[in-house]
């Protein structure tokens, strides 16, 4: 149910590469919409005997990669709520109901950073928090986010990307629906790949 908005936040991922080359990364890095490098997906448990998964179709975001300031690094997303696909129309009905989404009254879901932790000397790991707004409420997460990687593409461009998870409560986001003890949570798992502006 998460793919825009959890896209925001794997963006400031990027701050992760280490060494003399990370500092090559440095700049402002766009999403790649055009060619859709990037998915925002979502996995929960169905009763406890199996996972539904599904994805966010519809977003767009920006970050700030600085490789000596990690204090510079930042990330923006959007996120078209109304764009779930868990490749089954009924069920996606649902998801975009009140009982769940409600993206008629909430169409957008966003992700702003506020802060990026390294997790070694390395800098690849990092620890992305910031506030993730979903439903109308306004939380703070945090995502683990490793740097897949940076550099030259075939048309001229530098590209940068990263995959980060989070797991969020459907209740900390005034979601109704009773799912059951087994469905409390839903993983997100974001992979986002930037061109630089």
């Amino acid at each position: 149910m998460l793919r825009k908005l959890a896209i925001s936040s794997a963006v400031s991922m990027a701050v992760l590469a280490g060494g003399a080359q990370a500092a090559d990364g440095d700049g402002t890095y766009a999403f790649d919409t055009k060619g859709d490098h990037q998915f925002i997906m979502f996995k929960i448990s169905h009763l406890g005997y199996s996972y539904i998964y599904g994805r966010f179709n519809e977003f767009d975001g920006q970050f700030t990669y600085n490789a000596e300031d990690p204090s510079k690094n930042s990330v923006q997303v959007t996120i078209d709520t109304s764009s779930v696909d868990s490749n089954h129309a009924e069920r996606d009905k649902h998801l975009r109901s009140d009982d769940f989404l409600a993206v008629d009254e909430f169409p957008q879901a966003t992700f702003k950073s506020k802060k990026v932790i390294f997790d070694g000397d390395d800098k690849d790991e990092a620890k992305i928090v910031g506030d993730l707004t979903l439903r109308g409420v306004t939380k703070e997460i945090t995502l683990d986010a490793d740097m897949v990687g940076h550099g030259k593409d075939p048309w001229g461009g530098y590209r940068m990307g990263f995959e980060a998870e989070t797991d969020l409560r459907l209740k900390d986001f005034g979601i109704p629906m009773d799912l059951g003890p087994q469905s409390e949570t839903v993983e997100m798992i974001i992979t986002v790949e930037g061109v630089r502006q």
